[in-house]
């Protein structure tokens, strides 16, 4: 096997050129100097007229030292060489890892004094809502998975058995479930702000970083009813008479409402979100879904339905912000995978089969271990769910294709899990946990050695074996 050599790629990023210096600025206190110990030779420099940071990491066990330069941009472009042969390629792939991931904190921090607008043409203008608010249970069942919708009901049940008996509650617990999946799509279409068509098929998204100096008086300034009100004046002069947003317009409106504005500060985006999901269901054979945009920054997206002819694809302008379109098509794909193989139905099959063997077969056997028993069957039942999102992972990396993109993706929705799950602890906690998703870097890993050209017949039975193998290597 070859030596690795230089590594160079390239990470797309949201923050404008005004916040360049900030985000090396960022790396050097919350990276690079806390650990000192690994790097040295850090220097700032221009490079091509745009800001970079250099450092060298120190090998460790006989490793060379591995020069490393992050030049800013859009995109952000990184290369890490090797002083001398002998680099461990798992030292390259972590060190891009930890870099990928202080850019999503920053980005995060950046997003904390940014205002973002996002419209549809020939829709309402609505506020967005923020992403650091609680989310409400209704978005959190959905957008978790519909897994915890049947669990939530089954707790109710607790309840109605002194009500109406444990037989009735029994009755109204599975239908009521059967109900969910059956009218799905048009529950999940209730959480949405806008509906995405062929004859209005893009969002488009303007986002101001705030200067530092306007960062503490801007929220009690600027209402959301006055922001409103400057997004729809936005909206009247550009997207309302077929134009693109320009910073120019943009920044005439806010600077009447004494908004000093800075086009440095200032990027638009256009995200034809119905062809995005046109090319996904071409690429998986599916009819095409409605699709529905919730304006929340939270970065999600989810796929509901009884089949994929009455299926939903629901998504946020968070996630058109965060992933570059490639990327936001891997993600998609994932959700229409779930939404192909039917899994909310097979979901709803497991869950109340057991609920209904527990009520009228194990009940009085259970009298004094009933506790006990929830606990192992939910857990048993979660990790049974994360084949699934296993499944849904492969499904897209082999008909999308490039399984390094939905990869790259996964990171950076899930930075912070990911690097909570470098602790052994928190793998395995992550396993067993009642979450139906598998750990972040288990999904990561076996996603980034897949073979692009991989054919696999039983797609479940594979992703169930390797959750398997994952659960038992995390020991």
């Amino acid at each position: 096997m070859a030596e690795p050599s230089a590594v160079s790629f390239t990470i797309e990023t949201e923050v404008t050129s005004a916040y360049y210096e900030e985000f090396l600025n960022f790396t050097y206190q919350k990276y690079l100097q806390p650990q000192a110990q690994l790097f040295a030779n850090v220097k700032r420099e221009m490079a091509d007229g745009k800001p970079a940071l250099n450092f060298t990491f120190l090998g460790q066990k006989g490793e060379p030292d591995i020069v490393v330069r992050i030049k800013t941009g859009k995109p952000i472009q990184v290369s890490m060489m090797p002083k001398t042969a002998g680099a461990h390629q798992s030292t390259l792939d972590r060190l891009k890892e930890d870099i990928i991931i202080v850019l999503q904190y920053f980005e995060e921090h950046v997003r904390r004094s940014s205002f973002y607008f996002a419209y549809v043409q020939g829709r309402e203008v609505v506020p967005e809502k923020s992403p650091f608010r609680r989310a409400r249970i209704f978005e959190r069942v959905f957008f978790g998975n519909i897994l915890f919708l049947f669990i939530f009901l089954f707790a109710i049940s607790i309840f109605l058995v002194f009500l109406i008996g444990i037989e009735l509650t029994a009755i109204f617990i599975v239908v009521s479930q059967l109900m969910t999946v059956i009218f799905s799509d048009r529950l999940i279409g209730t959480l949405s702000d806008w509906r995405i068509s062929a004859e209005n098929p893009a969002v488009h998204i303007l986002q101001y970083h705030l200067p530092e100096g306007e960062r503490e008086s801007f929220r009690a300034k600027y209402t959301q009813e006055k922001l409103l009100q400057m997004k729809k004046e936005i909206y009247d002069k550009t997207i309302a008479l077929g134009k693109p947003i320009e910073c120019e317009t943009a920044s005439d409106v806010m600077s009447r409402y004494g908004l000093i504005c800075s086009p440095d500060s200032m990027s638009t985006k256009t995200v034809n979100v119905y062809e995005l999901i046109k090319k996904t269901t071409e690429r998986l054979s599916l009819p095409m879904p409605k699709i529905a945009l919730s304006n929340t920054m939270v970065a999600n997206a989810a796929a509901a339905g009884p089949s994929p002819k009455r299926g939903i694809v629901l998504l946020t302008t968070g996630l058109l912000v965060q992933l570059n379109e490639d990327e936001t098509v891997a993600v998609l794909g994932h959700e229409l995978s779930h939404l192909n193989a039917r899994d909310p139905f097979v979901l709803f099959g497991l869950v109340s089969g057991e609920y209904l063997l527990r009520i009228f077969v194990l009940w009085d056997y259970l009298q004094n271990f009933g506790l006990l028993y929830l606990i192992l069957i939910l857990g048993l039942i979660y990790f049974f769910a994360k084949f699934f999102e296993a499944r849904a992972d492969l499904d897209s990396a082999i008909k999308i294709g490039n399984p390094r993109i939905l990869a790259e993706a996964l990171r950076k929705i899930g930075f912070r899990r990911l690097q909570l799950e470098r602790s052994p602890a928190a793998r395995i906690s992550d396993w067993i946990t009642w979450d139906p998703h598998p750990p972040i870097y288990f999904r990561v890993e076996r996603l980034e050695k897949l073979d692009p050209n991989l054919q696999v017949k039983h797609t479940f039975i594979q992703s169930a074996k390797d959750c398997i193998r994952g659960f038992i290597a995390a020991f």
